[in-house]
């Protein structure tokens, strides 16, 4: 497989955005003409450097407004191209791409538009040169592929080709199973790009919110899959206009582009294998996941103490401590389904560098999966770091990846010895008072970032594990507002609330600048009866936080509670949510730290949301717990 991305599509000058590139293991590159014009440098320099990163420039682009004008508008479009087949021949590349015209003085008709194809496809010709045909999903007279197909049908000359963009057919809603009809060896590139639905003129959408393929709405596989369908077998190039890539890292988002692609063709490969003319990497297929096995938190001595306390107040019960390492193990509920709770207080390591980084922190996740090896090998193949580090006699090498903010995820399954982790490296503890409080499972984690980061971060867990991601919400703070976007297995094994940040104001924004980076912010756990719950973690000393009483009065008159039901939840300071599916019940610790927090859920029935209706009411309450600005942070011993 052929991988390509244009210049546009990330930050930088060309010289970066090359390095960027290469180093994210593409195969070519695009060269946006607004890129090359503002590089200090000759056509045959930026050949060279395009080359000397080992890339080949796949295309050149774009040449506006060409076809179907009248004299003397003609004659000089004619003369431009040739001027720009002068440049092409420098830059050491053969194909250039011609959108679909959109001047006012443009004529119709396709039989004029294919003349003048053909015209320029023999001066192509001469000098060894292409010309792709693109319809822009805005053109004057063609903005559909089926029209800019049979234009290059019509024109007839070897050098003229078609060139498809996935947004301009996807934007438009057009039927993508008519592109199977056509020749795939008159295709001469393919572009690729995803977008979030968005009621908007298309010129807007297209040049400001294209995305990579899989961090958007549109249904590319779909696309591709009829694109593999006509035996296309050249390159898979990335065209993305998005105003927040172009202030990004041209690194981070090369990643994703590259990982973007790699994933499409390895989806489109399984559905549709005998089409793909194109050579896939091999990788396993997305990852089922099983739950959550573990969640580590790094910690000083003191304030490990402190989260302990919390712990103990929520039914957890310290169960066994590590052979060799300063790290103990609280549990609740049976060895065999339990929630692990891990407190690492080591001086080095990952750990200990977490903690002097972002303080007392979530720094590691533990995923069970079916197989843990494979999990690593298409996290591998997806250009995931891997994480390996240092472990002693008796300990075992648990394959694991870096993840957000620099943190792990660990994989454990069942087929191998991973499954043993807790008796194999674990020393038990000797028995503690049995405090149970009916938590059963870790229901989600949410994990609070830059609003910049969230796509990397929504392509990344998509790509890897057999997840889906809901809708984005807008959380409303009332320090400006939170984009909110869920990933989801379809069992419900693993949830992960993607929370991210725009302003300093909000408590996510407060959490991320606090913490000194994007980390798990709040942990969510199952309870079957929230009730009951609640009565026992107040009996261990659990404090809860406090809801204002106008949420209760609000809530009895928007949704009709009964009396009684409002004053139970009242009186454990208990949030609510219904749908037509089932009912949703969120209790809340306190703060701790700046901003971290635990949350208790109930599901009932079929509800699957997340209580986004209350979290303003949460937000508001957290808030007036955190310490006033400019009073310093503790100092901890």
């Amino acid at each position: 497989m052929k991988t390509s991305i244009a210049t546009v599509s990330i930050s930088g000058d060309l010289r970066e955005k090359l390095a960027a590139i290469a180093s994210a293991g593409f195969d070519g590159v695009e060269i946006f003409e607004q890129d090359f014009l503002a590089f200090d440098g000759t056509p045959a320099e930026v050949g060279r450097m395009v080359r000397d990163h080992g890339l080949e420039i796949t295309l050149f682009q774009p040449f506006r407004d060409f076809e179907g004008l009248p004299e003397p508008q003609r004659s000089r479009a004619f003369d431009r191209a040739e001027r720009k087949f002068d440049v092409m021949q420098e830059l050491g590349t053969q194909l250039m791409l011609i959108c679909s015209n959109v001047a006012p003085i443009a004529l119709g008709g396709i039989d004029r538009a294919a003349a003048d194809f053909r015209e320029l496809g023999e001066r192509a010709a001469k000098r060894g040169l292409r010309v792709g045909y693109e319809a822009l999903a805005w053109g004057r007279h063609v903005n559909d592929h089926r029209d800019a197909w049979e234009t290059v049908r019509r024109a007839d000359h070897p050098n003229i080709g078609l060139i498809l963009d996935s947004f301009h057919t996807l934007a438009r809603g057009i039927d993508v199973d008519t592109i199977r009809s056509i020749p795939g060896d008159r295709i001469f590139i393919v572009q690729l790009a995803d977008a979030p639905k968005m009621e908007m003129e298309l010129l807007n959408w297209s040049r400001h919110y294209r995305s990579m393929p899989g961090q958007g709405d549109l249904p590319v596989v779909d696309f591709m899959r009829a694109v593999a369908a006509t035996g296309y077998a050249g390159p898979l190039s990335l065209e993305i206009f998005n105003d927040q890539f172009r202030g990004g890292s041209p690194r981070s988002i090369a990643i994703d582009g590259h990982r973007s692609l790699v994933n499409l063709m390895d989806h489109v490969r399984r559905v549709e294998p005998a089409a793909v003319a194109v050579e896939v990497p091999a990788m396993p297929d997305r990852v089922r996941v099983e739950g959550v096995e573990f969640v580590e938190f790094a910690a000083n001595e003191q304030e490990a103490g402190e989260l302990g306390k919390l712990l103990a107040t929520m039914g957890f019960a310290p169960k066994a401590k590590h052979r060799n390492k300063d790290v103990v193990l609280w549990r609740q509920g049976p060895a065999s389904s339990a929630i692990n709770i891990v407190i690492n207080t080591e001086h080095e390591g990952l750990a200990h560098s977490s903690y002097l980084v972002h303080g007392t922190n979530a720094y590691a996740l533990g995923i069970r999966v079916e197989d843990a090896q494979a999990t690593v090998m298409r996290a591998r193949a997806l250009g995931a770091t891997l994480f390996e580090q240092q472990h002693g006699p008796g300990e075992l090498a648990i394959p694991a990846i870096r993840g957000v903010g620099g943190g792990v995820i660990y994989f454990i399954d069942g087929r191998s010895e991973l499954a043993g982790v807790w008796d194999i490296e674990f020393e038990p503890l000797p028995d503690s008072k049995a405090n149970d409080a009916g938590l059963i499972a870790v229901d989600h984690i949410a994990q609070t970032m830059n609003y910049e980061e969230m796509l990397t971060w929504i392509l990344f867990y998509t790509a890897i594990f057999r997840t889906e991601k809901s809708p984005m919400v807008d959380v409303v703070d009332p320090g400006g507002l939170v984009r909110s976007q869920v990933m989801e297995s379809q069992d419900g094994a693993l949830r992960l609330t993607l929370n991210g940040a725009e302003s300093r104001k909000t408590l996510a924004g407060h959490f991320i600048a606090e913490s000194f980076g994007s980390s798990v912010q709040h942990l969510a756990f199952r309870t079957r009866d929230i009730f009951a719950t609640a009565a026992a973690m107040e009996k261990l000393g659990f404090r809860p936080l406090k809801i204002s009483a106008n949420y209760y009065d609000d809530l009895e008159a928007r949704l009709g509670i009964e009396p009684a039901m409002s004053a139970r939840l009242r009186t454990r300071n208990i949030l609510y949510d219904r749908d037509e599916a089932g009912e949703y019940f969120q209790l809340y610790s306190t703060n701790y730290g700046e901003g971290f927090f635990f949350e208790v859920v109930e599901r009932r029935g079929g509800y699957r949301g997340y209580g986004a209706v209350n979290a303003p009411f949460r937000i508001a309450a957290q808030k007036r717990q955190l310490r006033p600005a400019g009073v310093p942070r503790p100092v901890s011993g």
